[in-house]
């Protein structure tokens, strides 16, 4: 493969635009990236279907929800004692900056690096909330994107370091607005790719994608 650009193009050609993030609000998103950290997606719907329930998919209703209760909503998506407080965490954060509009208005750079100073908000889960929940060109980068990497060959080793990928992509295609969707597809696109062929164990004869290393 001779660019992260070529393989976006081979991906969303074999696949379609995937129209992530699957949340009606950005604040669902928010919640969402907070409860993926070591789960599945699946576990992850199961959780917030409780907290809609209890109308509680705003900063304002997790943080005057009783520790004890948020815990047992969002205890299908696992470690609910720690995620039930990164989630209060990063209500207070937006709460105290206005909320999700105000957000909206600061400089990605400047978001980023406040997102990352909240406890529980690590790489990923502050890139995810940029990108989907607050319209930031911040590429999104996880396991799948270095193993998708590594093995098409755009990177020499698959233990890079999360920021060094994501300059990769950001050198390549700019983190500019008009970007903000080929961010979205190309993360979407990795992840599907991944989960369907490019797996630990891959399925490489049935793969499209040329030149790859053989992984035995």
């Amino acid at each position: 493969m001779k660019s992260i650009a070529e393989l976006y193009e081979v991906l969303l050609k074999a696949y379609g635009e995937q129209n992530w993030w699957p949340a009606k609000t950005p604040f669902e998103v928010c919640v969402g990236a907070v409860l993926t950290q070591n789960t599945n997606w699946r576990n992850v719907e199961k959780a917030i279907e409780n907290l809609k329930r209890e109308n509680l998919l705003t900063p304002e209703a997790i943080l005057s929800c009783p520790d004890e209760k948020l815990r047992e909503l969002i205890k299908p998506a696992g470690f609910f004692r720690q995620k039930a407080e990164y989630l209060k965490n990063l209500s207070r954060f937006i709460v105290e900056n206005g909320g999700i509009e105000e957000l909206k208005k600061r400089k990605r750079e400047e978001l980023r690096r406040e997102l990352l100073k909240v406890k529980g908000i690590g790489r990923e889960t502050a890139d995810s909330i940029l990108l989907y929940a607050l319209d930031k060109p911040s590429f999104v980068v996880d396991a799948y994107t270095k193993r998708l990497f590594y093995r098409v060959r755009i990177t020499e080793t698959e233990s890079l370091s999360y920021e060094t990928v994501k300059r990769l992509v950001e050198e390549e295609i700019p983190p500019v607005e008009e970007n903000i969707g080929v961010y979205r597809e190309l993360h979407a696109l990795i992840v599907e790719h991944s989960k369907r062929l490019c797996r630990k164990s891959p399925l490489c004869s049935r793969c499209f994608l040329q030149g790859c290393r053989e992984i035995g």
